[in-house]
C-alpha cells in the first residue's frame, strides 16, 4: 500500500517539475508549445509570518498530539467514510476513462455472421419439388487511424494527467478528512470541558445561595441578597443546558465524520493538548510541490493544454485504415484468408475545408480552458501560501493569548476565593461575590477556547502545508496512473 503511495507522489512531483520550473510554457506532443499566462508570483525563500524556512515536515502530523485516541479516529474515518468512498470511485473512474482512450487508439476489430436458409420449388411434370438450400455469411471490419501528428498520443496524455489529478484529489480528500476529524476531536474536548466549567459554577453558585440564605435566616443579609443569589444559580444552570446542547452537536458532527450514526454517544476526556511553539517546515517553493490539491491543479494545466493541443491537431489532415470482407455459402474459408483481406484494405486521407468553423472553435475554446485552469492554478497557490502564513503568525499570537489567560484564570480564582471568605465575614455585598465568580469563569472558559483555537490552527496548519498521513494511518490509495501509450 505505501509503495503505491510512493508511485503517486513521485507521479504528482513530476507534474511539480513543470511549474516549478518557471516556464512559462507548456511543451505538447506536437513538439510546439502553449504559450500561458504566469503561473504565481515568486516565491520568496523565507516564510514571511516567522522569517525563516525550516526542513519540510516528513508527515505523520497526528503523532505530534501525542494522542493515540485521535489517530485511531482518523484512521477508522478514512476507512469508513463516504466521501472517501466516493472519491475513490471517482479515481477508478478517470482510471478507466484513461485507458478507454488509450483503447480508442487501438486498431478496431468487429465480426458478424449470419446462417440461414431457402427453397426452391420446381415444378417437374405437375409434381412441385421442394429443394431447401442453407446460407451461411461471416463479415469482418478492421479499422485504424494513424496518428501522423501526435493527436491520438495527446489524447491519451490528457486522460492520463486527469487520472493524476483524480488521484490527488483523493489524497486531498484523505488529508481534509483527516484534519476535519481532529478539529471534530478538539472541540468535542473543548465543548466538554466548557460543560465542566459550566458545572463547576453551578455548583459554586448553589452553595453560595445556601451560605446566603443561612445568612438570611440569622438577619444577617437581605432578601435582595438571597433572590440574587438564587438567580446567579439558575442563570449557571441555563448555562448547564446550553454547554450540553453544544458538546452533543460536536458529538453528533464527529460521529458523522466517522461514519457513525449521530447519536452523540462518543466519549472524550475534555482534555486540550498542551503544545509546544511551532517551528516552521519547508518553504513557500517547496509548498507547491507537497499540497495534493496543488498538485491536483497542475495535473489539469497539463490535461486543459494537452487538449488544446488535441484540439489544434484536429485541423491537420488525417488517415483512416480500413478492411471489410463479407462471405458466405461456399467462399466461408476466405474470411480467414491474408491475401483476400489484404485486397479489401482501403485507405483514406481525410482533411477538413468547411465545417463552420466548428474545429476553430473547439481549438480556440480548449486554449481558453488551459488558460483557465493556469488561472486556477495561480489561484491555489496564492491561497495555499495565504493559508501556511496565517497559521504561523495565529500560532504566535495564540501562544500569547493562551498565556494571557493562563495568568488571568490564576488571578480570578484567588480573587473568587477571596471575595467568598469576605462575604462569609460580610465584608462585602454578594454582588462582589457574584461578579468575581463570573470573572473565573469568564477566565477558565477564554483559557479553553485559547487552548482549542491553538490546537485547530496547528491542525490548519499542517492541513495548509499538505502534510502527510503515515502508512499506520492513512487509508487506501489506489495505484499510480500509466504512462501514456501504457493504458491498458
Amino acid at each position: 500500500m505505501q509503495s503505491r503511495r510512493d508511485d503517486m507522489n513521485r507521479n504528482l512531483a513530476c507534474l511539480s517539475a513543470i511549474v516549478l520550473s518557471g516556464c512559462s510554457t507548456l511543451p505538447f506532443s506536437g513538439g510546439e508549445a502553449l504559450d500561458v499566462i504566469p503561473v504565481a508570483p515568486e516565491a520568496p525563500a523565507n516564510w514571511a509570518a516567522a522569517g525563516v524556512a525550516g526542513e519540510a515536515d516528513a508527515g505523520d502530523w497526528v503523532a505530534g498530539f501525542n494522542d493515540p485516541i485521535m489517530a485511531s479516529l482518523i484512521k477508522e474515518a478514512l476507512k469508513d467514510s463516504p466521501t472517501i468512498a466516493a472519491q475513490l470511485a471517482t479515481v477508478e473512474a478517470a482510471r478507466q476513462t484513461a485507458r478507454a482512450v488509450y483503447g480508442d487508439t487501438l486498431p478496431s476489430l468487429s465480426a458478424s455472421g449470419q446462417v440461414g436458409g431457402a427453397r426452391n420449388v420446381a415444378d417437374f411434370g405437375g409434381e412441385p419439388i421442394a429443394n431447401d438450400q442453407a446460407i451461411y455469411g461471416l463479415g469482418l471490419n478492421a479499422s485504424w487511424e494513424a496518428d501522423l501528428w501526435g493527436r491520438l498520443r495527446a489524447g491519451i496524455q490528457a486522460a492520463n494527467a486527469d487520472l493524476l489529478a483524480s488521484e490527488a484529489d483523493y489524497a486531498a480528500a484523505e488529508l481534509s478528512l483527516a484534519a476535519n476529524v481532529a478539529t471534530g476531536w478538539i472541540n468535542l474536548n473543548a465543548a466538554l470541558a466548557q460543560e465542566r466549567v459550566a458545572v463547576e459554577t453551578f455548583e459554586a453558585r448553589d452553595r453560595i445561595v445556601t451560605l446566603t440564605e443561612r445568612r438570611f435566616s440569622r438577619g444577617l443579609t437581605n432578601a435582595l441578597d438571597v433572590r440574587t443569589a438564587r438567580s446567579a444559580r439558575a442563570g449557571a444552570q441555563a448555562q448547564i443546558a446550553a454547554r450540553r446542547q453544544a458538546s452533543g452537536e460536536a458529538a453528533r458532527l464527529l460521529e458523522v465524520l466517522l461514519g457513525r450514526y449521530p447519536s452523540a454517544a462518543i466519549v472524550a476526556a475534555a482534555e486540550l493538548p498542551m503544545l509546544e511553539a511551532l517551528k516552521p517546515s519547508g518553504n513557500p517553493a517547496l509548498l507547491l510541490s507537497r499540497r495534493p490539491d496543488i498538485a491536483a491543479s497542475e495535473a489539469r494545466v497539463i490535461s486543459a493544454g494537452l487538449s488544446a493541443e488535441q484540439a489544434r491537431l484536429a485541423l491537420l489532415p488525417t488517415l483512416q485504415l480500413s478492411a471489410s470482407a463479407s462471405t458466405n455459402g461456399d467462399t466461408l474459408s476466405k474470411a480467414l484468408d491474408p491475401d483476400f483481406l489484404a485486397s479489401q484494405l482501403i485507405a483514406s486521407i481525410a482533411q477538413p475545408i468547411f465545417n463552420g468553423g466548428s474545429l476553430k472553435a473547439r481549438r480556440d475554446s480548449a486554449l481558453a480552458r488551459a488558460e483557465i485552469a493556469v488561472a486556477n492554478y495561480a489561484t491555489a497557490a496564492l491561497q495555499a501560501w495565504r493559508e501556511v502564513e496565517n497559521a504561523l503568525a495565529a500560532d504566535v499570537l495564540l501562544a500569547q493569548q493562551e498565556a494571557a489567560q493562563s495568568v488571568a484564570l490564576e488571578e480570578a480564582v484567588f480573587a473568587e476565593d477571596l471575595a467568598t471568605r469576605q462575604y462569609q465575614n460580610g465584608l462585602v455585598t454578594i454582588f462582589n461575590l457574584i461578579d468575581a465568580q463570573t470573572q473565573r469563569l469568564n477566565s477558565e472558559s477564554a483559557l479553553i477556547s485559547a487552548r482549542s483555537n491553538r490546537a485547530v490552527n496547528r491542525i490548519n496548519y499542517h492541513l495548509a502545508l499538505g502534510g502527510g498521513l503515515p502508512a499506520s494511518v492513512a487509508g487506501v490509495t489506489q495505484e499510480a496512473a500509466p504512462a501514456a501509450g501504457d493504458t491498458q
